[in-house]
Protein backbone atom coordinates (compact mmCIF):
# COMPACT_ATOMS: atom_id res chain seq x y z
CA UNK A 1 0.00 0.00 0.00
CA UNK A 2 0.99 3.57 -0.60
CA UNK A 3 2.34 5.53 2.35
CA UNK A 4 -0.15 7.81 4.07
CA UNK A 5 -0.27 11.39 2.86
CA UNK A 6 1.58 13.99 4.86
CA UNK A 7 -0.20 17.09 6.09
CA UNK A 8 -0.29 19.70 3.34
CA UNK A 9 2.53 22.22 3.75
CA UNK A 10 1.51 25.74 4.77
CA UNK A 11 3.44 27.24 1.84
CA UNK A 12 2.89 26.09 -1.73
CA UNK A 13 6.07 24.43 -3.09
CA UNK A 14 7.76 25.99 -6.16
CA UNK A 15 6.76 23.11 -8.48
CA UNK A 16 3.09 23.65 -7.55
CA UNK A 17 3.39 27.41 -8.19
CA UNK A 18 5.04 26.68 -11.55
CA UNK A 19 2.29 24.19 -12.44
CA UNK A 20 -0.40 26.77 -11.67
CA UNK A 21 1.34 29.22 -14.02
CA UNK A 22 1.43 26.51 -16.72
CA UNK A 23 -2.24 25.75 -16.16
CA UNK A 24 -3.21 29.41 -16.57
CA UNK A 25 -1.11 29.65 -19.74
CA UNK A 26 -2.97 26.62 -21.13
CA UNK A 27 -6.31 28.34 -20.54
CA UNK A 28 -7.49 26.06 -17.75
CA UNK A 29 -10.35 27.66 -15.84
CA UNK A 30 -10.25 26.40 -12.29
CA UNK A 31 -10.41 27.30 -8.64
CA UNK A 32 -8.25 26.19 -5.73
CA UNK A 33 -9.87 23.86 -3.21
CA UNK A 34 -8.98 23.12 0.41
CA UNK A 35 -6.60 20.18 0.87
CA UNK A 36 -8.30 16.78 0.67
CA UNK A 37 -7.27 14.12 3.20
CA UNK A 38 -9.53 11.08 3.19
CA UNK A 39 -6.96 8.95 5.01
CA UNK A 40 -4.48 6.37 3.81
CA UNK A 41 -3.46 6.96 0.20
CA UNK A 42 -6.49 9.16 -0.52
CA UNK A 43 -6.04 12.88 -0.87
CA UNK A 44 -4.61 15.89 -2.69
CA UNK A 45 -2.47 18.53 -0.97
CA UNK A 46 -3.35 21.32 -3.43
CA UNK A 47 -6.49 20.26 -5.36
CA UNK A 48 -8.07 22.31 -8.12
CA UNK A 49 -11.59 22.20 -9.52
CA UNK A 50 -11.41 22.42 -13.33
CA UNK A 51 -14.46 23.92 -15.04
CA UNK A 52 -13.06 24.52 -18.54
CA UNK A 53 -9.98 24.03 -20.69
CA UNK A 54 -9.28 26.64 -23.35
CA UNK A 55 -12.98 27.38 -23.75
CA UNK A 56 -14.02 23.71 -23.62
CA UNK A 57 -16.44 23.11 -20.75
CA UNK A 58 -15.72 20.31 -18.27
CA UNK A 59 -18.98 18.76 -17.05
CA UNK A 60 -19.18 18.16 -14.23
CA UNK A 61 -16.21 20.13 -12.93
CA UNK A 62 -13.24 17.83 -12.20
CA UNK A 63 -11.24 17.76 -8.96
CA UNK A 64 -7.60 17.04 -9.84
CA UNK A 65 -3.98 17.66 -8.92
CA UNK A 66 -2.53 20.61 -10.81
CA UNK A 67 -0.15 18.42 -12.80
CA UNK A 68 -2.98 16.19 -14.04
CA UNK A 69 -5.07 19.24 -14.99
CA UNK A 70 -2.16 20.73 -16.95
CA UNK A 71 -1.34 17.42 -18.69
CA UNK A 72 -4.98 16.85 -19.62
CA UNK A 73 -5.22 20.43 -20.96
CA UNK A 74 -2.09 19.91 -23.08
CA UNK A 75 -3.52 16.67 -24.50
CA UNK A 76 -6.88 18.34 -25.22
CA UNK A 77 -5.22 21.29 -26.97
CA UNK A 78 -2.67 19.30 -28.99
CA UNK A 79 -4.59 16.08 -29.73
CA UNK A 80 -8.33 16.15 -29.00
CA UNK A 81 -9.16 19.51 -30.63
CA UNK A 82 -7.10 18.88 -33.82
CA UNK A 83 -8.59 15.37 -34.16
CA UNK A 84 -12.13 16.80 -33.90
CA UNK A 85 -11.33 19.46 -36.51
CA UNK A 86 -9.81 16.87 -38.86
CA UNK A 87 -12.59 14.27 -38.53
CA UNK A 88 -15.66 16.44 -37.96
CA UNK A 89 -14.63 19.97 -39.07
CA UNK A 90 -15.68 21.17 -35.63
CA UNK A 91 -14.26 22.37 -32.36
CA UNK A 92 -14.91 20.70 -29.02
CA UNK A 93 -17.65 22.25 -26.88
CA UNK A 94 -17.76 20.01 -23.78
CA UNK A 95 -15.84 17.13 -22.23
CA UNK A 96 -18.23 15.05 -20.13
CA UNK A 97 -16.25 13.35 -17.39
CA UNK A 98 -17.45 10.53 -15.15
CA UNK A 99 -14.84 10.51 -12.41
CA UNK A 100 -11.95 12.64 -11.22
CA UNK A 101 -10.84 12.54 -7.55
CA UNK A 102 -12.38 9.56 -5.77
CA UNK A 103 -11.02 7.68 -2.75
CA UNK A 104 -11.06 4.11 -4.07
CA UNK A 105 -8.97 1.06 -4.83
CA UNK A 106 -8.41 -0.69 -8.12
CA UNK A 107 -11.02 -3.44 -8.25
CA UNK A 108 -9.71 -6.77 -7.01
CA UNK A 109 -6.56 -5.28 -5.51
CA UNK A 110 -5.50 -3.49 -2.36
CA UNK A 111 -3.80 -0.80 -4.45
CA UNK A 112 -5.17 2.74 -4.44
CA UNK A 113 -6.51 3.95 -7.77
CA UNK A 114 -4.86 7.01 -9.32
CA UNK A 115 -8.27 8.64 -8.83
CA UNK A 116 -7.51 8.51 -5.07
CA UNK A 117 -4.62 10.96 -5.62
CA UNK A 118 -6.28 13.26 -8.16
CA UNK A 119 -4.12 11.81 -10.94
CA UNK A 120 -6.89 10.33 -13.11
CA UNK A 121 -9.82 11.48 -15.21
CA UNK A 122 -12.50 9.39 -16.91
CA UNK A 123 -13.99 10.78 -20.13
CA UNK A 124 -17.47 9.48 -20.97
CA UNK A 125 -18.35 11.55 -24.03
CA UNK A 126 -17.23 14.49 -26.09
CA UNK A 127 -19.67 17.10 -27.37
CA UNK A 128 -18.65 19.07 -30.46
CA UNK A 129 -19.54 22.64 -31.43
CA UNK A 130 -21.50 21.32 -34.44
CA UNK A 131 -23.90 19.47 -32.11
CA UNK A 132 -22.43 15.99 -32.56
CA UNK A 133 -22.21 14.06 -29.28
CA UNK A 134 -19.54 11.35 -29.35
CA UNK A 135 -20.05 8.57 -26.82
CA UNK A 136 -16.79 6.82 -25.93
CA UNK A 137 -18.39 3.36 -25.82
CA UNK A 138 -17.43 1.16 -28.75
CA UNK A 139 -19.17 2.62 -31.81
CA UNK A 140 -21.23 0.50 -34.17
CA UNK A 141 -19.72 -1.57 -36.95
CA UNK A 142 -20.24 1.09 -39.64
CA UNK A 143 -19.24 4.12 -37.54
CA UNK A 144 -15.90 4.51 -39.32
CA UNK A 145 -15.43 8.22 -38.61
CA UNK A 146 -16.30 7.86 -34.91
CA UNK A 147 -14.14 4.77 -34.50
CA UNK A 148 -11.21 6.51 -36.20
CA UNK A 149 -11.62 9.60 -34.02
CA UNK A 150 -11.80 7.57 -30.79
CA UNK A 151 -8.84 5.38 -31.80
CA UNK A 152 -6.78 8.51 -32.56
CA UNK A 153 -7.50 10.35 -29.31
CA UNK A 154 -6.97 7.20 -27.25
CA UNK A 155 -3.65 6.35 -28.94
CA UNK A 156 -2.42 9.96 -28.76
CA UNK A 157 -3.16 9.95 -25.03
CA UNK A 158 -0.29 7.49 -24.58
CA UNK A 159 2.16 10.32 -25.33
CA UNK A 160 0.87 12.29 -22.32
CA UNK A 161 -0.33 9.77 -19.74
CA UNK A 162 1.24 6.68 -18.19
CA UNK A 163 -2.05 4.78 -18.44
CA UNK A 164 -4.82 5.07 -21.03
CA UNK A 165 -7.67 2.55 -20.79
CA UNK A 166 -10.99 2.35 -22.54
CA UNK A 167 -13.62 0.15 -24.14
CA UNK A 168 -12.13 -3.22 -24.97
CA UNK A 169 -9.72 -3.17 -22.02
CA UNK A 170 -12.08 -4.66 -19.42
CA UNK A 171 -15.67 -4.46 -18.19
CA UNK A 172 -14.84 -1.61 -15.78
CA UNK A 173 -13.72 0.60 -18.69
CA UNK A 174 -16.43 -0.38 -21.22
CA UNK A 175 -18.02 3.07 -21.35
CA UNK A 176 -15.19 5.58 -20.91
CA UNK A 177 -11.56 6.50 -21.44
CA UNK A 178 -9.42 6.48 -18.29
CA UNK A 179 -6.39 8.78 -18.41
CA UNK A 180 -3.79 8.88 -15.60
Amino acid sequence: PAPPLQAAPAVMPPDEVSCRDDRRRLGVESSALAPIDDGGACGIDFPVKVTAIGGIEMKPAATLRCEMAATFATWAKKELVPAARTRYFSGVKTIHQGSSYSCRRIRGTGKASEHARGNALDVMRIELNNGRDIDVRKPGWFAFRTRGFLNTVRADGCDYFSTVLGPGYDADHRDHFHFD
